[in-house]
């Protein structure tokens, strides 16, 4: 049997390092499929939906370093798009096979047929639709050369009939290479970003995900400045570990430590960060921003100084030119309000709540004392979000996944199917929302099918939460919020899953415990509390005016115990802000 396109394509996903393909089979994708069969390298990950596919090969991505999907003619490339953004967003390397109608039904109104490039063009840095067989290898490795060193998704369309035909020969396409180059600013750059740090007398740093492999060197910087280290929610659990200078994050998510350092400073220093909320960040601060994509700079803030470089390579070269600030009463003062705030966090912790309405805070914080200090934490977006952020801890092999960019719902359980087959032997959590664990609910059975250890613990508010408070911020009675669920452990179990269910705050630590020492697939349904509010670090006084009204609609409209119940359940946020 000549070798086939699919066949080249195969091999070539190989030596690439491609460990699997997430993807549901069907017509225009066969050939792959069959070969992918025979060459036996490489697994196929049957997902029961296409969007899965995408989400979990983008969180394989974050943790390997590239992966591949996979959806067949028409409806499979629509069902791909959501997690293309989310993982394009994210700067996750995923190549995305695109199979298509045969090449002579082009433009014909074809069955299932769909323009690939219009499709694709706004979540990809690589898009084209091989045409012949010559074309085919020669895409793939330049799809694989920009999902790797752009940091996003590349698209390759295959129609069927160029995977089934026979493969030629083209030496040019066989590799992929991984340059690794040093960057940072320039001489003059550097001596003059070193004159604004040396010379200011409060200084703060803020780090995102670019940091993260810097560590060292943003708590070697901070100790030279006596520098306050803050830091994104994608940033924490590579910034907050063994970080004796850290208070925390800031945005919607954040605490109050965190943005009184950065508002107090007189220079900031962003690291690797393009975090999106402006209305957090300074404006009498001069600000500095550092960051690989220089594209980036100045998109949030007046800058005073925007440099391209990597964190790590410009900090090396950064350090030596520094001299050390000897007043560190900014620093800690600022790093005794963070323990503060630590310590009025635990009251909602220790407030567990009652049956049915247990607090999600005690929830998360039972879940960071239980979870090992290596385990991967896929997160929901909404409150779940709120609650892991402030109460999972970075240890520095921790992982946390999200849909922090893209904000979609429904990502952690896709999520962390990638998580599980890219990191056996980790402890993965899936920590859903109701809202969101229903939108993908069927690939319960992918885990279930793979036999992956996931730990999905749900939040079951009976709730869209963060819907509902953005509502009641806006003024405006919530309705169409409330959610019907299903038995979530009933549904796991006919899955063939182990599940739990929890109603009681004393029924939280064991169960979880048991949930943890129990092998294979288990989904945990917790109650919690759908009144819990979650403050951001300033509450300005739309929010405030916002709130008063929502609470006089409500009781104009009757609905007298579902203020009462706000108030009883928040009280301690409100009491800090009113």
């Amino acid at each position: 049997m000549a070798k086939l396109v699919a066949d080249q394509l195969v091999e070539m996903l190989v030596l690439a390092g491609i460990k699997r393909i997430y993807a549901v089979t069907g017509d225009s994708l066969n050939h792959i499929n069959d070969a992918v069969r025979r060459d036996g390298r490489i697994q196929w990950i049957h997902v029961r939906h296409e969007e899965v596919g995408a989400y979990a090969a983008g969180a394989e991505a974050q943790l390997n370093g590239l992966a591949c999907c996979a959806g067949s003619s028409g409806p499979g490339h629509v069902h791909l798009i959501n997690g293309l953004y989310d993982a394009h967003r994210s700067g996750a390397s995923l190549l995305a096979i695109a199979s298509t109608c045969a090449t002579n039904e082009f433009g014909s109104d074809y069955f299932q047929e769909t323009n690939t490039i219009k499709l694709f063009d706004d979540c990809s840095h690589y898009n084209q639709v091989a045409a012949t067989a010559e074309q085919a290898p020669r895409m793939l490795q330049a799809a694989l050369q920009h999902a790797v060193h752009k940091h996003g998704v590349a698209v390759l369309g295959l129609p069927g009939d160029v995977a089934a035909s026979d493969a030629k020969d083209i030496p040019t396409a066989t590799r992929l290479y991984h340059p690794n180059p040093v960057i940072c600013p320039s001489p003059a750059e550097l001596a003059e970003l070193a004159a604004l740090l040396n010379g200011g007398k409060k200084v703060a740093i803020y780090c995102g995900l670019g940091a993260v492999e810097a560590h060292d060197e943003v708590v070697a910087l901070s100790e030279l400045l006596k520098a306050p280290i803050a830091y994104t929610f994608r940033a924490k659990m590579g910034i907050q570990y063994n970080n004796p200078n850290e208070v925390g994050m800031t945005g919607l998510l954040g605490l109050a430590s965190a943005y009184k350092s950065m508002h107090e400073a007189e220079v900031l220093l962003l690291l690797g960060t393009d975090f999106p909320y402006t209305p957090f960040i300074p404006e009498k601060a001069k600000i500095i921003q550092i960051d690989i994509q220089p594209e980036r700079l100045g998109r949030r803030a007046s800058l005073e100084m925007g440099l391209c470089g990597d964190v790590q390579d410009t900090l090396k070269a950064l350090l030596p030119l520094l001299k050390e600030h000897k007043d560190r009463d900014f620093l800690d003062s600022m790093v005794a309000f963070y323990k503060e705030v630590q310590k009025k966090m635990q009251t909602y912790v220790e407030d567990t709540g009652k049956e049915n309405a247990i607090s999600p805070e005690f929830v998360a914080s039972t879940l960071n004392k239980i979870a090992a200090d290596n385990a991967i934490f896929t997160v929901d977006t909404g409150m779940t979000n709120v609650w892991t952020a402030r109460y999972l801890e970075g240890t520095g092999k921790r992982t946390l996944l999200g849909s922090f960019n893209h904000g979609s719902m429904a990502n952690a359980m896709p999520q962390a199917i990638g998580a599980a087959l890219a990191q056996p032997g980790r402890e993965v959590y899936a920590l859903c929302g109701d809202g969101g664990l229903t939108m993908l609910l069927g690939d319960l059975m992918t885990i279930k099918q793979y036999h992956l250890p996931v730990k999905v613990i749900v939040f079951n508010n009976r709730a869209l939460g963060m819907v509902k408070l953005e509502m009641e911020v806006a003024g405006l009675p919530d309705w169409q919020t409330n959610m019907e669920n299903p038995d979530f452990a009933a549904v796991a179990v006919a899955m063939g899953f182990t599940a739990f269910t929890i109603r009681k705050p004393e029924e939280v630590e064991a169960t979880l415990l048991q949930a943890n020492k129990t092998e294979g697939p288990v989904l945990v349904n917790i109650f919690t509390n759908p009144e819990s509010l979650a403050m951001p670090p300033k509450v300005e006084f739309a929010q405030m005016k916002g709130f008063a009204l929502w609470m006089g609609k409500l009781i104009l409209g009757g609905r007298y115990e579902d203020v009462f119940d706000a108030v009883k359940s928040n009280y301690k946020h409100l009491k800090d802000v009113l």
